[in-house]
């Protein structure tokens, strides 16, 4: 049934918005960003494995169907109905003994091979051991964002994980532990890995080790509500140098600028603080993602928009207007407060 439905401004305008906040995340993405989230490039050891597998897989597949496509095709041609048939049924087959150990072992055998193929991926991809130096890192699925906890090295992040690359020679994989906070999530990026879920009261893992130093993509898998097509992640690999310099900027307490002090004060004073973590203010909460270093991050809203003071603007006043549906609410601040709080974030990197 098609409706009557007919878009007002507000939902021209959103989708405006949802067009040209695409478009932007193109453009950045082509300068930094893999391309696409696909598994046919794999650079990190388990996506490997699935994608021999898989290739594998298609090769013994393509062959079965070949082959049954070539007999089929060959029975249409050959026993085809000609002028000179009298109309009589054909000589019939029964109990032959060949064709029925034929039909009954080979797929048994194809069975059997897929079998053991996946099994020994399962196997290597799900018990791994892991290396002294491998990075643990603890992903949360929030409806809708990505919690990053780094319980080594003492900081939290969000939606943007960074790794370091790891050396085929001298492994220094990532450990990820998942869990969820609300529903049901799956962390997929893949060009790393494959797809694992994160289920409340549940505890999930996975690991990578990225080869190539990069931008990878991805999303959440599982279906968890109004927002999770837009429940995107990006995992950003580095040299081991510029992770630990990062690592070492997460640790610090977010900067006291002058400049700003006015914007901070309002943070502090609105429901702002009751949802999100800056480090070395009154903010504590935990419902939110922290934002004590918001501009290290290339993305806003767990990657629906670039990370521009112009979004960040946007995403504060109406957050609707970026991802509808989301649990942040409109803070209903005057223009001037408005612009004090966008400044204050935009100081924290």
């Amino acid at each position: 049934m098609i409706s009557n439905f007919q878009p007002g401004l507000g939902t021209i305008r959103k989708v405006g918005l949802l067009w040209i906040g695409l478009t932007e995340m193109a453009v950045a993405d082509s300068g930094g960003a893999s391309a696409g989230p696909h598994m046919f490039a794999p650079v990190s050891t388990p996506a490997h494995s699935i994608y021999r597998l898989a290739m594998f897989v298609l090769v013994v597949t393509a062959a079965i169907f070949l082959t049954v496509v070539s007999l089929l095709v060959y029975s249409i041609v050959k026993y085809r109905r000609r002028p000179s048939d009298n109309g009589r049924e054909p000589p019939q087959v029964y109990g032959s003994n060949q064709v029925e150990l034929a039909w009954t072992v080979l797929p048994v055998l194809i069975v059997v091979v897929l079998f053991l193929a996946s099994a020994r991926v399962i196997h290597a991809v799900g018990d791994p051991r892991f290396p002294a130096g491998t990075i643990e890192v603890t992903a949360v699925g929030h409806q809708f964002w990505w919690e990053f906890r780094y319980p080594k090295q003492g900081f939290v992040s969000a939606n943007e994980l960074h790794v370091p690359v790891s050396d085929p020679e001298h492994p220094t994989p990532t450990h990820i532990t998942l869990l969820s906070a609300d529903t049901d999530h799956s962390f997929w990026v893949p060009r790393l890995a494959g797809k694992t879920d994160l289920i409340p009261n549940r505890e999930n893992s996975m690991w990578i080790d990225p080869h190539e130093i990069g931008v990878y993509l991805g999303q959440c898998a599982q279906y968890c509500g109004t927002q999770h097509a837009k429940m995107l992640l990006r995992v950003i690999v580095e040299s081991p140098e510029d992770f630990a310099r990062w690592a070492a900027n997460q640790r610090q307490s977010a900067e006291r600028a002058e400049s700003v002090a006015r914007g901070r004060q309002v943070f502090e004073a609105t429901a702002c603080v009751n949802c999100h973590t800056v480090a070395g203010t009154n903010g504590k909460g935990t419902f939110g993602p922290d934002l004590t270093h918001l501009m290290s991050r290339q993305t806003i809203a767990a990657g629906a928009a670039p990370n521009t003071r112009e979004n960040l603007r946007l995403w504060i006043k109406n957050p609707d207007d970026i991802k509808p549906g989301v649990r942040m609410p409109a803070m209903q601040l005057n223009d001037q407060e408005l612009n004090e709080v966008v400044a204050y974030l935009a100081s924290l990197h």
